[in-house]
């Protein structure tokens, strides 16, 4: 028994003090933390993917009107090419097959990194509505385009990129008609920036955005 206890204390001893042993033992806690990366990847997917569906049904019910929709926008979303190559994904809310508005997401740079929003259009390209989803301004002063802490984002209701004039769709500071914030022009800037771009891309893509859904004929189809 002691003979053959030495003999596999001695194997472990010498498999130990083998070159490839680190190697072995570097692989051994690679595939574990793999594995449990995988099977943690398998329980948490489909929760954050239902969380993440429950926030963008969330923000597009801020900016479009349920009056203006009898359909599921995300349900009848599509993808349209953008001036950086991404393809921006478009929501669309429909009426007895008509297009009743369009909502997609925007992005400007602010002092402190991106700044996501969603904005909601119209058929004519007139904002609906437009809300931030995220961003890391500085709290009291970039943070003021939350609407929940300022009521600036609200003014942009209405207003369509020839009302007003393309060429006025800046802040006050560059000759612009919007006002930006006392200590904090960048985070403003960046938001009205990407509204601006916003609207030219609906207007480049407004007969792809407002054609019936695929399979959809339309209201003034015949039967």
């Amino acid at each position: 028994m002691n003979d053959i206890t030495t003999t596999a204390g001695g194997g472990l001893t010498n498999l130990r003090q083998h070159a490839g042993y680190p190697s072995l033992l570097l692989g051994a806690f690679t595939l574990l933390a793999a594995t449990l990366l995988v099977v943690a990847d398998r329980f948490t997917r489909e929760p954050i993917a239902a969380r993440g569906a429950e926030d963008l049904k969330a923000s597009l019910a801020q900016v479009i009107p349920l009056e203006l929709q009898d359909n599921d926008p995300v349900a009848d979303a599509l993808s349209i090419p953008s001036a950086t190559g991404v393809p921006v994904r478009a929501y669309r809310a429909m009426q007895q097959g008509r297009v009743t508005a369009v909502a997609f997401q925007v992005t400007g740079l602010g002092y402190a990194g991106p700044i996501e929003l969603i904005l909601s259009l119209d058929a004519q390209g007139r904002i609906l509505g437009a809300r931030v989803l995220s961003h890391r301004e500085t709290p009291g002063l970039g943070d003021r385009i939350e609407a929940t802490k300022d009521d600036w984002i609200l003014g942009f209701a209405g207003l369509a990129l020839g009302d007003p004039p393309e060429s006025r769709w800046a802040v006050k500071k560059d000759g612009g008609d919007f006002d930006q914030f006392s200590g904090a022009t960048i985070t403003p800037r960046a938001v009205v920036g990407a509204f601006k771009k916003g609207l030219q891309l609906f207007a480049t893509h407004q007969a792809v955005l407002l054609a019936p859904a695929p399979g959809d004929p339309g209201p003034d189809a015949t039967h």
